[in-house]
């Protein structure tokens, strides 16, 4: 019998009478919670002679190492050590986390760190940054067109001067004014390089890219179309001076409590007596978080005509409340959206690549760029009311 085979042979026995004596310590422990002296000192002597063969195995395997023939490719005394019976049988011990008495396996090296050669678990699927919502677009009716610019009569003063008349007696004269409008279309556009491996090689990746440029787009769109100045190239947006009347409420008639609830209230009076009948109410997310709260602090939930839809959105005096972040803090507006504008389309958001902008070709870059063109017409600012929703 070689010497490998006698070792192993040892480290076999050697592993039943460990096996022998887990058992018996376990008993013990079950009987009268401790280990017997005798137990103890056969378990150590055991681990002696586990020790002596350990170093019996690292003197044949080294032995090994210098008679091998170079060419011969054959497993090392180590390999076979932990494909035998006996070191399978130990190691699931050891992962069941059994132990013999007060005595365990000792071990002298604990090999930490990573191991490289294992394979991350890559996940296909991006991890996107935030889509706000949208909410502005969906309060107009759009319109499309293949011009740069959208001219329109808006009427400017009507007023109605018709009376009772006797009969032979002349009539009133009532006076109506137009203006003529002219609105420009308006671009939002920006651009991004990327590599032409990444949009060859990651398609997911590149994918992303055109969603996150097309989001970009309408995003500025949304803030365009509430508050842009109208100064080219900036669209009108329906809160810029003309485009919609302001409220002209003071601090001092909204009362002692629920002070934006009742402008709120008084605005769809005025609108309504006005001959419009408005179908939202648009706040900043942040402001519209103000007033639902003062509902429910104030006790006034069963009170104020608020609710929520059967999709969860919020209706406010019978109005559906409209959260942007296009609507800058502390302003608000109440509105016959369907009655106050239009939105023209001239184009939709086009994402468009080359590599021929600037040193592009011999860099091996692409450039993405994103546009929409578009116009807002706010042919009736009277159908809009808003302004400082906490007003002086």
């Amino acid at each position: 019998m070689s010497d490998l085979s006698a070792v192993m042979k040892a480290c076999e026995a050697i592993e039943q009478q460990l096996t022998k004596f887990a058992e018996k310590t376990e008993a013990e422990i079950k009987a009268t919670g401790t280990v017997s002296a005798d137990t103890k000192a056969a378990l150590e002597g055991l681990e002696i002679k586990q020790r002596e063969l350990a170093d019996r195995l690292l003197v044949i395997e080294q032995k090994g190492t210098q008679q091998q023939d170079p060419e011969t490719k054959s497993e090392t005394w180590g390999e076979q050590f932990i494909k035998s019976a006996s070191y399978k049988d130990k190691l699931s011990l050891i992962g069941s986390g059994m132990k013999f008495g007060s005595v365990g396996f000792e071990v002298k090296n604990t090999l930490t760190g990573a191991d490289a050669t294992v394979a991350p678990d890559r996940q296909s699927a991006i991890v996107p940054g935030t889509f706000q919502p949208l909410t502005i677009e969906s309060l107009y009716r759009h319109v499309p067109t293949s011009s740069n610019a959208i001219e329109f009569t808006k009427e400017n003063v009507f007023t109605n001067a018709a009376a009772e008349a006797a009969e032979g007696a002349a009539k009133a004269e009532s006076s109506l004014t137009w203006s003529l409008v002219n609105m420009p279309v308006s671009t939002v556009a920006h651009w991004i390089k990327i590599s032409r491996q990444l949009a060859m090689d990651n398609r997911a990746l590149a994918a992303y890219v055109d969603l996150r440029m097309r989001y970009g787009v309408n995003r500025k769109v949304e803030t365009q179309l509430v508050s842009g100045n109208g100064t080219a190239p900036n669209i009108s947006g329906f809160m810029n001076t003309g485009n919609y009347t302001a409220h002209g409420y003071a601090d001092a008639a909204l009362g002692s409590v629920l002070k934006k609830l009742v402008l709120i209230r008084k605005i769809i009076g005025d609108m309504e007596a006005a001959g419009y009948f408005p179908d939202a109410i648009v706040f900043n997310p942040a402001d519209w978080a103000t007033v639902e709260i003062d509902i429910f602090t104030a006790g006034t939930a069963n009170v104020v005509p608020f609710k929520y839809d059967e999709a969860g959105r919020p209706v406010l005096f019978g109005r559906r409340v409209v959260s942007s972040v296009g609507v800058t803090a502390d302003t608000f507006a109440v509105g016959a959206f369907g009655d106050h504008g239009t939105i023209y389309d001239r184009e939709g958001v086009v994402v468009e690549m080359s590599d021929s902008d600037s040193d592009n070709f011999t860099k091996n870059l692409i450039t993405l760029r994103a546009e929409r063109r578009l116009a807002l017409a706010s042919e009736v600012p009277a159908a809009i009311r808003g302004g400082d929703l906490t007003p002086a």
